[in-house]
């Protein structure tokens, strides 16, 4: 079994953070395209304008290269949100990991690192609107790794930090879409406090909510 070290984030794993990060986040538009197809207002549009086109033009091909045609565009416009959030990211705080985490107080970035490849990474800083508590951050692994156990020991390695700081719980926010990490964040003891819409126009159009979870460290006693 190959072996995994968790350890501070160097400045030479800048360019392999961020891959982890974008080929995490790319993973997710599929299973969000999904999501947008299930929203009652996507399926009314579709219906309505396959209802209207082939009432007026007789034909049955018509509406269908239509649909095609906006389902297309609505599935580059997923890619196109996403992209967007990425390239936000980076600029955020990617692009700035020392400043923003190693030199920040009660902050700190972490890699995993499996036969000298980054191929997981984690963060935590302090929440503003929540004192108290250090958020959960840039959690991701690879897909070639996944299954090992790296998450939850990336996971646990926030809550070691958290607790060392003297903080009494971790907070994190992940989407409605992202399945498996609602599920492994529950089996670590998360629990989950609230759900809430992005205030984004199209967020909203698509219902694509984030779910708020909460580790209280005072019961977690492992």
């Amino acid at each position: 079994m190959a072996s995994i070290q968790i350890r501070k984030y160097r400045d030479d794993d800048a360019e392999a953070v961020k891959e982890v990060f974008t080929m995490g986040m790319s993973e997710h538009i599929p299973s969000s395209f999904t999501h947008l197809l299930k929203q009652p207002p996507t399926q009314m549009v579709l219906m309505c304008t396959f209802c209207a086109l082939i009432t007026s033009s007789k034909s049955f091909l018509l509406p269908v290269l239509a649909i095609t045609l906006v389902l297309a565009a609505a599935r580059q416009l997923v890619i196109y949100i996403f992209n967007k959030y990425i390239d936000t990211s980076l600029k955020r705080d990617l692009d700035s990991i020392t400043e923003t985490y190693l030199k920040q107080k009660d902050s700190c970035f972490w890699v995993a690192e499996c036969d000298g490849q980054v191929v997981g990474t984690i963060a935590c800083l302090p929440n503003e609107k929540a004192p108290g508590c250090l958020e959960l951050k840039r959690m991701s692994v690879l897909r070639s790794h996944r299954r090992l156990g790296i998450a939850k020991d990336l996971c646990q390695t926030v809550a070691d930090f958290t607790r060392e700081r003297g903080y009494g719980a971790v907070i994190l926010y992940t989407s409605t879409v992202q399945t498996d990490a609602q599920k492994l964040y529950e089996h670590l003891g998360y629990e989950r406090i609230r759900e809430f819409v992005i205030p984004e126009l199209f967020a909203r159009i698509m219902n694509f909510t984030l779910i708020e979870y909460r580790l209280d460290l005072q019961r977690d006693r492992k």
